[in-house]
Formats: structure tokens, C-alpha cells, sequence
């Protein structure tokens, strides 16, 4: 990309699908702001790829192949102005040194694999970017497609981090294989989260929050799909419990994904879908959140925020 003395670039490779973010700096009301460039989403579905605890060759090869794409769109950028993570998949593959290797060879750049606990601060970093730093208690939940990241934060600061191992994708693989849903998967795999939930919910209890917000590409899907087919009650926007409850009689009904007749829903996405409702209905009923506001991506945005901070930048 030609011009980019004043650019920034922001990669994450998700579990479900790797994204890069270019962006700058610019002033607006007398205050510095991330202005997007450029955004590039790959579908990779690295989660999917893993086998026991390897990934398998044709999940690397999608994820070498997309971050190729992404070098060729970075040359010339300094190194000290990208910053590319990885997040659960790689995390918890056991030939995750082979992916990377061959990944950095690839992007032309370091590549930090990330914990659970870092994700969520990047995470909160980015959401606190975009909404008024105004003095409100925030729960902030990341569903990826393997971890799920919950943040209490107060303005900019976070309070509270939380990682847990379960994911839209991972939850999909495991309990809806070949896109079949029924009644005693989805029940199943709402169990499951809710169980995990339960383990870090009664320290976001303890601070409490004004406001719930989803930062995942899951949240913003569900808020989407919630809309456009009116699902939510009294024509709420946002992810509502009720309107979960509404979609899940929809994909009950359907019985497979490829059967879905939603509005707003990419086909992309189909794969991912009843994992990832699963585990938001988890988080609406083991947190008693009645609304949740769906926000920008947290986790590159939080990356180029760090990035902007940097000393000599």
C-alpha cells in the first residue's frame, strides 16, 4: 500500500477468521480518533481444523495462504507500526510453532500469540475507543471462535478479565456436526457454556454494570439476523434474550444450516451460527443480561490503539 507513512496495521487471526485492520490517526472534536482504511477478512476457520490438538494440513494451508495476502498488502510498512496476534487456535495447538513459522514467513512480520487475559484487555481497549469514555460500568463480552473473553470495565479502565474456552466455533464443530440442530444439541451445548460461565460469573456480579455490550463478530451477526427478521420484541434493537429465544425456534424448525431462510445472515457465517447462539444464550441466562449492545471489533481496534501509543509514534 502506497503512502503509508501515517498508517497503522492491526492482525488478528482468529479462530474462526483472520482480519487486518489498517488504519490512522486523525483529530476529531480535539481528540485523537482511529480512522479505519482498510479492512480484509478471511474465512479460515482454523478452529474447525483442529484434530485432537493439532491443526490439520488444510487448515494451515488456508491460514498461510490469507496471511500471504495480507503481506503483500503490508509492503513497505515499517515494523514497529503492525502488530499481528493470535488468539485461541493457535493457543491451544500443540504444532502451533509449525502454523507460525511458516505464518510470519508469510506476513513478512512477528506474530505474538496471545493469552486469554491479554485478549480481553486489547479487547476492552478497542471498545472503550469507540464509545464515550463517560464514567459507566461496562460488561463487555468477546464471543470468538474459540474463547470467549468477559471484561467489567469503568470508562477506559478495565476492572475485571476473563478467558474461557468456549467459542462459536469450537461449539459448533463439537455439537453440531455437518450443521445438524436439535433440541438436546442445543441444550446440550448451553449446558456446557453455562457451566464454564458459572465459574468467573459471580465476580462480574460482584462489580455489577449499567451496560452490556457485545464486541465479537458473533454479536454483531446475531444483532443483524435479530433485526432484519424482527425477532426482537417491540421492535428492540440489539440482541435481546427473547429475540435468542426466537431464533433458536427458527433453527430448531430448520434442523440443518444449509436450510436456514434468514435475512441478514452471510454465508459465511452459517458454519458458526448455532455454536455461537448457543453461547450467547449461556451468557444472557448465567449473567441475567436482558440487552446487549452490539459494538465495532474490539480486539484490532485495541491493537492499533497500543500501536498509536507507542513511544516515538
Amino acid at each position: 500500500m502506497k503512502g503509508n507513512a501515517s498508517l497503522f496495521a492491526a492482525i488478528d487471526l482468529g479462530s474462526n477468521a483472520f482480519r487486518m485492520m489498517i488504519g490512522q490517526q486523525v483529530k476529531r472534536d480535539q481528540q485523537f480518533v482511529i480512522q479505519e482504511v482498510k479492512t480484509l477478512r478471511e474465512p479460515v476457520r482454523l478452529a474447525e481444523g483442529l484434530q485432537g490438538k493439532a491443526l490439520d494440513t488444510l487448515a494451515l494451508e488456508r491460514g498461510w495462504a490469507a496471511l500471504e495476502r495480507f503481506g503483500k498488502q503490508l509492503k513497505n510498512f515499517e515494523s514497529g507500526r503492525v502488530r499481528a496476534v493470535a488468539t485461541s487456535a493457535v493457543r491451544e495447538a500443540n504444532n502451533g510453532d509449525i502454523f507460525l513459522a511458516g505464518a510470519e514467513r508469510r506476513l513478512g512480520f512477528r506474530i505474538d500469540v496471545i493469552s486469554g487475559r491479554e485478549e480481553a484487555k486489547l479487547v476492552y481497549a478497542g471498545v472503550a475507543h469507540t464509545m464515550p469514555s463517560a464514567e459507566v460500568v461496562r460488561l463487555v463480552i468477546d464471543i470468538g471462535g474459540g474463547s470467549t473473553e468477559l471484561i467489567v470495565g469503568l470508562g477506559d479502565r478495565p476492572l475485571l478479565t476473563e478467558s474461557i474456552a468456549i467459542g462459536s466455533g469450537t461449539f459448533s464443530k463439537g455439537y453440531f456436526a455437518g450443521g445438524y440442530i436439535d433440541s438436546r444439541s442445543l441444550q446440550e451445548a448451553e449446558r456446557v457454556a453455562s457451566e464454564k460461565l458459572e465459574k468467573v460469573a459471580h465476580r462480574c456480579r460482584k462489580l455489577g454494570w449499567q451496560q452490556a455490550i457485545g464486541s465479537s463478530g458473533t454479536a454483531r451477526m446475531l444483532a443483524r439476523i435479530l433485526k432484519a427478521n424482527d425477532l426482537n420484541a417491540f421492535g428492540q434493537d440489539g440482541i435481546t434474550y427473547a429475540g435468542l429465544l426466537r431464533l433458536s425456534i427458527c433453527l430448531l424448525e430448520a434442523g440443518h444450516v444449509n436450510q436456514l431462510k434468514l435475512a441478514g445472515l452471510q454465508q459465511q457465517r452459517l458454519t458458526t451460527l448455532p455454536g455461537g447462539l448457543a453461547v450467547m444464550l449461556a451468557v444472557f441466562k448465567v449473567l441475567g443480561i436482558e440487552t446487549m449492545v452490539p459494538s465495532e471489533p474490539g480486539l484490532r481496534l485495541g491493537v492499533l490503539h497500543g500501536l498509536m501509543r507507542a513511544p516515538g509514534c
